[in-house]
């Protein structure tokens, strides 16, 4: 079977609801399998109201959603009723998948002949016993570099400061049952009310290789590893037995078989979205083919204050930034081509009202206001 990118486009865009056209409830938004990404002002929530849901639901996120550090450390929402779940679907799948997750924190651990499975185990269970009550994150790195040995612990030259290593702290707070309480800068963790630890098993829906293939598919398993800072191998020893082979556009990729017919005669989407830095439409590991132009994906992806993408029908078609002042939003766009004035607008004054803000207009790159 062969598809053409832009099939894959318009596939990935409808299994991740951003063809959204009415009010979503949270629970059903699809992204929450692989966890929708929290960072930065226009992450979560605005991830969720792309996808349909109302303001009004944002609100009160905390009841029907959790806030943990887990793939890749980053702060991921979920549905709260998975969350033990969760933990169990986001472990390392071994000792090696671990020692890579956790980047250099591996190497001191294992020449201390500590497996780095089980460093994650005690660190938890050193920061379950710090936090009694919504613990800033400073203050339990102070806490727990007290109680942990040297092999745990790197001298930080940005903080002058002897701590633990971001990566095991950031997976290991998951398995202690702890969330991070949305809207905290810094970050404070609470306990997970009524936490008995990862579950046994994992639902097919949280199976982070196979969600990622639903949600980002087709995919290699180099796709897959590079999502999960996990070893190819590992990736490939847990490919899903339903997962049938395609081409896109001359490679050879994998979808589920339950996908492929919509991969196959999927509509275009209409429509124009804003979608923040983090949204799981632009966390796919393929991004050459999300922009085939190298110039353009260098101005999408930078490693620092990355812009947002604009999306019309299904093509990245430019970037864009808030321009927030007191309690008024713009938002400024740099348009590859030339995206619909007042769809555009009709976005930002939805993000400003995600943000409780008043929506000032849409300015373009050293243009003046357009709205």
């Amino acid at each position: 079977m062969a598809v053409s990118r832009q099939q894959v486009l318009r596939y990935r865009l409808r299994v991740q609801q951003l063809d959204a056209t009415g009010p979503r409830a949270i629970d059903d938004v699809a992204a929450l399998d692989l966890g929708v990404q929290d960072t930065g002002p226009d992450g979560g929530r605005w991830a969720l109201a792309n996808r349909g849901v109302e303001v009004e639901q944002l609100a009160d996120l905390g009841s029907r959603l959790a806030l943990a550090w887990t793939l890749r450390g980053a702060p991921h929402l979920y549905r709260r009723r998975e969350i033990a779940e969760v933990a169990a679907a986001v472990s390392p799948f071994s000792e090696a998948d671990a020692a890579k997750r956790v980047f250099d924190a591996a190497k001191p651990l294992r020449e201390a002949g500590i497996d780095v499975s089980t460093a994650l185990d005690v660190v938890a269970g050193q920061m379950r016993d710090i936090v009694r009550s919504p613990t800033v994150k400073g203050e339990m790195s102070t806490a727990l570099t007290g109680r942990l040995e040297a092999p745990y612990l790197r001298y930080c030259r940005s903080c002058r400061a002897t701590h633990t290593y971001e990566q095991p702290f950031r997976l290991a707070a998951l398995r202690a049952g702890l969330e991070l309480v949305p809207g905290t800068s810094p970050p404070v963790l609470t306990r997970i009310p009524r936490w008995t630890g990862p579950a046994e098993r994992v639902p097919a829906h949280l199976d982070v290789v196979r969600a990622y293939l639903h949600l980002l598919g087709p995919a290699t398993p180099a796709h897959v590893a590079g999502y999960l800072d996990a070893p190819v191998r590992e990736v490939k020893q847990h490919w899903p037995d339903d997962a049938v082979e395609v081409d896109v556009d001359g490679e050879r990729r994998w979808v589920l078989d339950t996908d492929r017919p919509q991969l196959e005669s999927g509509p275009t989407v209409p429509g124009t979205r804003l979608l923040g830095p983090f949204d799981l439409f632009l966390q796919a590991r393929d991004r050459e083919l999300l922009v085939p132009d190298a110039s353009r994906r260098r101005e999408l992806w930078v490693v620092l204050g990355r812009p947002g993408a604009v999306v019309v029908d299904g093509e990245i078609v430019g970037t864009w930034r808030p321009r927030a002042s007191g309690r008024r939003l713009a938002v400024t766009v740099d348009a590859w081509v030339p995206p619909p004035e007042t769809a555009v607008a009709e976005q930002g004054e939805q993000l400003a009202a995600v943000r409780g803000l008043t929506f000032a207009g849409v300015t373009s790159s050293g243009v003046g206001p357009t709205r």
